[in-house]
């Protein structure tokens, strides 16, 4: 059902500043891009098979800019990798977890994406991501 882990999304409040230390890291970052549906705008950095996301709030009213606000910068999601994500999403609902997407949406790079609330991950929010 999982493939790998797919990203580790980061809550920045400048995307700017963020892809300044990350690439000071040695890190490169290989493309920035906006998410309108999300309110975010992204900056992708490859890190093997893995990415990283640094994710900048476009909008005061996103899900990352309330992240921000209650926790500060820093880790806010994991994505795991699937193959199929409408059957995932079918079986975790069945196994009695809460999701907060029944149904995928488009994320990044044009990915299926889902989340799975924090609450039924041990404190993780949870995102599935299908690339096809």
């Amino acid at each position: 059902m999982f493939k790998k882990i797919d990203h580790v999304g980061i809550a920045v409040k400048n995307l700017e500043e963020a892809i300044k230390v990350w690439e000071g890291l040695g890190l490169k970052v290989d493309e920035i891009e906006e998410v309108p549906d999300q309110k975010v705008r992204t900056a992708i950095i490859h890190v093997g098979e893995s990415r990283i996301e640094l994710l900048e709030p476009t909008a005061e009213d996103s899900p990352i800019a309330k992240f921000i606000a209650k926790r500060g910068e820093g880790i806010h999601h994991m994505a795991l990798g699937v193959n199929d994500i409408e059957a995932t999403l079918k079986h975790l609902k069945e196994e009695g977890y809460r999701l907060i997407d029944e149904k995928p949406r488009i994320g990044a790079g044009g990915a299926k994406i889902a989340f799975v609330h924090p609450k039924a991950v041990t404190g993780v929010l949870l995102e599935l991501c299908q690339r096809d």
